[in-house]
């Protein structure tokens, strides 16, 4: 059986286009998209699976204290409910869309350990008003200083305090 050319052209695209996606991404940036993915499916209210549509935005910065990764994660649901996964479900193009921004603080170790994260999803419009925008920026600017030294952790012990006897 053959497929026409107006079936098969949209799909080769769309696959290349998830291939592209994947393939300029560095390993950072394919565990956070992982990492939304699985935090969005957990969500109460999600009932079908979600499928990776496009990433932008794309920022990922090196400093001292460890990698700041952000992305907007664009996602397609599909045909497949989440309880029953199968391998091949097709993106329903006339279903929601929703966007997430996701923000990671890695360390510096050999297998990055998460610092401080922050996502947010939602349909599309909804991530674009000023008011989220806003709140947004500021939850990334406070993932991006996570780990620098102004966040050290005092703990039960740290510290001792003693007063001697009078002699």
């Amino acid at each position: 059986m053959r497929l026409p050319v107006s079936l098969w052209l949209p799909l080769a695209l769309g696959v290349a286009a998830v291939a592209a996606v994947a393939a300029g991404q560095s390993p950072l940036q394919r565990r956070v998209v992982r990492d939304v993915l699985e935090y969005f499916h957990g969500r109460s209210n999600v009932h079908f699976l979600f499928k990776e549509r496009d990433v932008d935005g794309v920022i990922e910065r090196e400093d001292a204290s460890g990698t700041f990764v952000q992305l907007r994660l664009g996602l397609a649901q599909t045909t497949c409910r989440k309880r029953a996964p199968q391998r091949h479900c097709r993106v329903l193009e006339s279903r929601r869309k929703p966007t997430c921004l996701a923000c990671y603080k890695f360390d510096n170790s050999d297998v990055p350990k998460v610092l401080d994260k922050y996502h947010n999803c939602g349909p599309s419009h909804h991530l674009t008003a000023k008011e989220i925008r806003q709140r947004d920026e500021a939850e990334c600017r406070a993932v991006e200083e996570a780990g620098k030294g102004g966040d050290i952790v005092y703990l039960p012990g740290m510290f001792a305090f003693s007063r001697g006897l009078p002699a």
